[in-house]
């Protein structure tokens, strides 16, 4: 039992009125994980003051806190986390993409990119990707924030230990569920009824503690139909990433696997 706060944030490389960033708060006891509120946050200064909030906090972010060490080591970049990090911030988004896309043009089809440990176990994009999704850019506009808040980053870096940051992925949790079928999407011409049926089979899911997590999710009636109503799954994926930080709450060392990369890092549940 823990009365911690829990968040589980869905980022956006962009936060925008129409596109937030979306923070789903809840709060874990006795397998049951009752969410409290949604947040939205049009800024990255809106952001930031919500991570400088005292804990004891423990938020499960959906972006990546590191690359891929073959794509470092390739690059002859810093091969410790905090110096590749701000080595990483202090390059424009531009000077990203074209850096990622030629390392990817002098490899062969079909192994284009690098990957992380977590990737294969995850199923999640390679952290290194600009488009669809471009993680690469979350990861440049994320990470900062964290750094510059103080967070604790297990594995990774250390802040202050009463607020902690995990990579979450609510594409792992949401596949356990529902298989592959698709939930979301921000093209309003995507947004039909069979991905509508999808999200009310995942929240059902969810609330029947049916993922291997052994939590179950409370919700009221009206967040309920919120949570369904949000075509673009933003509001959903922040509470899938709520469940992962609730997991991470119970865990040693937060789910960590003892193998797990200093460089890296590792996307919790996976």
């Amino acid at each position: 039992m823990t009365t911690m706060q829990l968040a589980g944030i869905d980022f956006t490389s962009r936060p925008t009125k129409r596109k937030p960033v979306t923070v789903a708060l809840g709060e874990l006891q006795h397998g049951v994980v009752r969410l409290t509120r949604l947040d939205l946050h049009e800024s990255f200064e809106a952001l930031s003051e919500w991570l400088r909030t005292p804990g004891p906090w423990l938020a499960a972010c959906d972006f990546p806190f590191g690359l891929p060490r073959e794509l470092v080591l390739a690059l002859g970049w810093p091969t410790e986390w905090l110096p590749l990090m701000r080595h990483y911030a202090a390059l424009s988004r531009e000077e990203i993409r074209d850096t990622f896309a030629a390392f990817c043009d002098a490899r062969p089809a079909g192994n284009k990119f690098a990957h992380r440990a977590c990737d294969e176990p995850a199923g999640s994009s390679p952290s290194m990707k600009w488009v669809n999704p471009p993680v690469a850019f979350m990861m440049h506009a994320g990470v900062p924030l964290l750094l510059d808040a103080g967070v604790h980053l297990p594995g990774l870096h250390a802040g202050d230990p009463l607020r902690v940051a995990v990579e979450g992925y609510p594409g792992l949790l949401a596949r356990e569920l529902i298989a592959r079928r698709s939930y979301k999407s921000d093209d309003k011409a995507k947004q039909t009824p069979e991905r509508l049926i999808a999200r009310k089979d995942l929240l059902d899911a969810l609330e029947q503690g049916r993922s291997r997590l052994g939590l179950r999710l409370r919700v009221s009636h009206a967040q309920r139909d919120a949570l369904v109503a949000d075509a673009s799954g933003d509001a959903l994926d922040a509470v899938l990433c709520l469940l992962q930080a609730a997991w991470a709450s119970l865990q040693p060392d937060h789910g960590l696997p003892a193998g797990a990369d200093p460089l890296e890092g590792w996307i919790v549940t996976a």
